[in-house]
């Protein structure tokens, strides 16, 4: 299995970071940044919309259906094979993190065409969203002077 890997063009001052197509004009990558949101490509964000997204020659501006995403700690499900406004790819599927996957740099696959291109993208940690019980609390500022 021959695999290639996409690497992530530098950041030019207020435009996202994009992927360099390989050759063939492959892209792959998880999530993109946003007109609100900058630092998205290549991170998983807990408690969010996640999405793999690849740009696959086919059939017009379509990818072709036998285009497929993997990666051994996303689900994957709910394919898109159609061009996206202000994305640079023509295929996207909704992705969620396996249960117990830990923090750190993993896979993702896309096969266009009978190749494999691989990008790599980030998990970080989790962050705790709730106060511990026991933990202490601050008031409410009614004593302040």
């Amino acid at each position: 299995m021959a695999i290639g890997a996409v690497v992530l063009a530098g950041p030019a001052t207020g435009f996202a970071q994009q992927p360099r197509p390989e050759p063939g004009g492959v892209t792959v990558q998880l999530n993109d940044d946003t007109a609100y949101e900058l630092g998205l490509v290549g991170k998983y964000v807990h408690g969010d919309f996640n999405v793999a997204l690849a740009q696959c020659p086919g059939d017009g501006l379509k990818a072709p259906k036998s285009t497929t995403f993997s990666s051994p700690v996303l689900s994957i499900g709910k394919y898109d094979y159609g061009p996206l406004i202000g994305v640079p790819a023509n295929i996207s599927a909704e992705v969620t993190l396996k249960e117990g996957t830990a923090p750190g740099s993993y896979p993702l696959t896309v096969n266009c065409n009978g190749k494999s291109y691989t990008a790599t993208f980030s998990v970080p940690p989790r962050q705790v969203n709730a106060v511990p019980a026991g933990a202490a609390h601050a008031g409410d500022g009614s004593m302040s002077s």
